[in-house]
């Protein structure tokens, strides 16, 4: 028989990978952003603001962007 290929049925909705909307580059924009300032501001010896701008990048804009307007497949 047909092996090594699955059947489709009539309905079926073929699996589909990230989709990433304008949220999602929105927020990886803003988080590239506020990484490059962050150094940038780090190299000119802020011990405040590029600590916050860096952390505010890697650990919220970034993986918000991964997660923003996820939509159920299937």
């Amino acid at each position: 028989m047909n092996q090594g290929r699955r059947s489709r049925r009539r309905g079926d909705v073929p699996a589909r990978g990230l989709q990433f909307g304008v949220a999602n580059y929105s927020a990886f924009a803003l988080g590239l952003t506020s990484i490059a300032v962050g150094y940038v501001l780090l190299d000119r010896g802020s011990v405040t603001a590029a600590p916050l701008l860096l952390i505010l990048g890697y650990a919220v804009f970034l993986p918000a962007g991964l997660i923003l307007g996820w939509r159920k497949l299937g």
